[in-house]
């Protein structure tokens, strides 16, 4: 079972890890295109440090501007923050590697997943690695296939088994779907993937319409 103290120090260790994947990107990989629909690395970077660098009564003001919708909010913050300098945006998530910050609901879990997912949002479409830890993997796996994530993000996974190729790891029923666990990790959460991730007869589902 993972205590309170073992995620704290798992998101700590794996915020450490990302912050140099960050500072190793050139320059340009900045302005990369994410996973995320619309954003370039430095939204995603804008939106992951959003958490901590604003405050309760400064986020509602936001989402009032927003008419309580938190996917417009999110999208229209994100874009503003991300003019930012590449130093500024760098050192928001290098300043915070130890923020207690968690998502309303989500708790401890939901923190390290919304780490991990974006990190990978950033990291799978520049072909980088992003050293996830195994146990901070089994983690965001055991929270991404919840029910209540299944029903946040709505893949339809009927008849199609998720099979990691270099973890113990599996989920659902049917035709198998094959990956590393950080690939399958991201179908759970909705991603199209670039080709050559993902193998099985269900692989052309999930990838990338520009490589379909």
């Amino acid at each position: 079972m993972t205590t309170t103290g073992d995620l704290t120090a798992l998101i700590a260790a794996e915020r450490s890890a990302f912050g140099k994947v960050l500072e190793a990107l050139p320059a340009q990989a900045w302005d990369a295109p994410s996973l995320c629909a619309g954003w370039r690395v430095r939204e995603v970077v804008a939106h992951m440090t959003m958490p901590f660098r604003y405050s309760t009564p400064r986020f509602l003001g936001e989402m009032i501007r927003s008419g309580g919708n938190f996917a417009r909010m999110a999208d229209r913050v994100a874009r503003r923050d991300a003019q930012a300098s590449t130093g500024e945006l760098l050192e928001g998530w290098r300043a915070n590697e130890d923020s207690p910050w968690q998502p309303p609901g989500g708790g401890l879990e939901g923190a390290l997943t919304h780490d991990v997912v974006h990190g990978l949002d950033i990291t799978v479409p520049l072909r980088l690695d992003h050293p996830v830890t195994e146990p901070a993997l089994r983690v965001v796996l055991g929270a991404a296939s919840a029910p209540r994530s299944r029903t946040h993000f709505g893949v339809d996974l009927q008849g199609v088994r998720l099979e990691a190729d270099d973890l113990d790891w599996s989920y659902g029923q049917g035709e198998p779907l094959r990956g590393g666990a950080q690939h399958l990790l991201l179908v759970l959460c909705g991603r199209a993937l670039p080709a050559g991730l993902l193998s099985g007869p269900a692989a052309g589902r999930f990838m990338s319409s520009a490589d379909a």
